[in-house]
């Protein structure tokens, strides 16, 4: 293989990993909550929110990193820090419980 084959191959494997990392992105980095439950129980999480191409996630974990859910975020919906907090406790209550 020739040198200006090669350094077109690596420039063209580049690219893709760039377009991966520019694929994904943070929108809310891990943010410790205090969530109310049922009867005055608390459970304190922490959370993500980040893009993944074209999909939205909020990411939930225990403090010590145990994965607790994944939520995609519906298609369309724009999202604030409160509506995060709503979402959590969603997913806390309803899907987790269930």
């Amino acid at each position: 293989m020739s040198r200006l084959a090669q350094s077109l191959q690596f420039f063209l494997l580049r690219a893709g990993q760039t377009e991966r990392i520019m694929a994904q992105a943070t929108i809310q980095d891990w943010t410790e909550s205090r969530v109310m439950l049922k009867y005055d129980e608390q459970r304190d999480v922490k959370y993500r929110v980040y893009r993944d191409g074209d999909a939205y996630y909020q990411e939930i974990c225990e403090l010590d990193d145990t994965p607790i859910h994944t939520l995609k975020i519906p298609e369309g919906t724009k999202l604030d820090g409160t509506a995060y907090e709503v979402l959590l406790r969603y997913v806390l209550l309803d899907v987790i419980a269930a």
